[in-house]
């Protein structure tokens, strides 16, 4: 008797505990206080080990690759582990209830509970008791629901990553591969600043508000990586933070109103995601703007509609706030494995639009007839 109640509560317990789980990760929109949960804890062990695993690889697009497969791998791992837990969890109940008796019952009970949480209905085992049947229909009812809501969260959440890496795409030709906010204000339209550069501003602002709120409701995306390896959402927006804040620290030319919306909100977002995998920042941490690309920025920016200005007062400003955002993003690129784009590139770099693998081909002024269509490739 104490037997069966000791398997009954441990199978209780493990039901609901993941049962909870899956319901704060998969339907809870906001970032959940507790960190010791089955979810956390199987990210940070996974993520470590994947992470240990790719930095061996010293080629950086195979390392970038393996780095890419993690988050849709861990998905299906995660989805397994639930299951199984609910399987081992029923497996429990059900011996408790006394469906299978002697001392070989748990392959029998593990396989009963099993058929019944995927619905396959062989009916070769049967539960003898009122009880036993009870827990076969919840099961049955539980397995049908938790596959049910797993074929409707990955669609959103495929959806909320498509919209995250637009605007990183629009970014290649607006501030270079991978984007500084050097480049992007080298970029901007001559006579046009203020003007070309609001609206630019307005959309980071809404663009950190929705990388926000899809990774607060969705945390595995931040673990997504972007379809470029030299292109992150972090990247992207600590961009936006880097332009904001030389605006806001004085530079000529530019909307001060919209950047400080913009760094207000990309901030927001900055912080709040790395509050979510890291407890404090990372300790010592290099300087992102040292004095010398402070200068090779400035020249940069000579002929541009950016008037960046020489002198100690601007340089403190823009010190101040880049403190404010800086140890969060480079903590969290640490943890993520990313690498943050710099401040300006030590040497001109050419765009991704402006690679491409027939290029070279292309360039040697081969006529069209050469291009050959491969029926079999496509």
């Amino acid at each position: 008797m104490l037997e069966a109640v000791l398997l009954g509560v441990a199978g209780a317990m493990l039901v609901a505990l993941i049962l909870w789980d899956a319901f704060e990760t998969v339907l809870v929109p906001r970032r959940v206080g507790r960190r010791v949960r089955l979810t956390s804890v199987f990210y940070v062990v996974a993520w470590r080990a994947w992470r240990g695993l790719a930095r061996g690889i010293r080629v950086q697009n195979r390392r970038e690759a393996l780095l890419a497969n993690f988050a849709p791998l861990s998905i299906l791992l995660l989805l397994a582990c639930w299951a199984g837990g609910l399987i081992v969890g029923f497996a429990l109940l059900q011996a408790a209830a006394g469906t299978v008796h002697g001392s070989g019952r748990w392959p029998y009970l593990l396989y009963m509970s099993g058929e019944t949480f995927f619905t396959l209905g062989y009916g070769d085992i049967t539960p003898h008791s009122h009880f036993g049947r009870l827990l076969s229909v919840l099961e049955a009812g539980m397995g049908f629901g938790f596959l049910g809501t797993v074929v409707g969260y990955l669609p959103t959440m495929y959806n909320a990553f498509s919209s995250r890496e637009l605007e990183i795409s629009l970014l290649d030709a607006r501030a270079g591969s991978p984007p500084t906010a050097a480049e992007y204000f080298h970029r901007v339209p001559p006579m046009r600043g203020t003007e070309w550069m609001e609206p630019r501003l307005r959309e980071w602002e809404r663009w950190s508000a929705q990388i926000l709120e899809s990774t607060i409701s969705y945390p595995l995306l931040a673990y997504y990586r972007s379809q470029h390896g030299n292109q992150s959402w972090l990247g992207t927006l600590t961009v936006a933070l880097d332009a904001s804040a030389l605006v806001l620290a004085g530079a000529d030319g530019m909307p001060r109103e919209q950047a400080q919306l913009t760094f207000a909100m990309a901030r927001h977002a900055m912080v709040d995601i790395t509050q979510i995998f890291l407890v404090g920042p990372a300790q010592d941490l290099p300087d992102r703007l040292p004095a010398a690309d402070l200068a090779r920025l400035r020249d940069r920016l000579t002929h541009s509609m950016v008037h960046v200005p020489d002198t100690q007062e601007f340089g403190d400003r823009l010190a101040a706030l880049r403190r404010k955002y800086e140890p969060y993003a480079q903590s969290l690129a640490a943890h993520l494995a990313i690498t943050l784009p710099p401040w300006i590139h030590p040497e001109p770099r050419r765009d991704n639009w402006q690679s491409g693998p027939w290029d070279r081909k292309l360039e040697t002024g081969k006529p069209a007839a050469t291009v050959v269509w491969d029926e079999e490739h496509y």
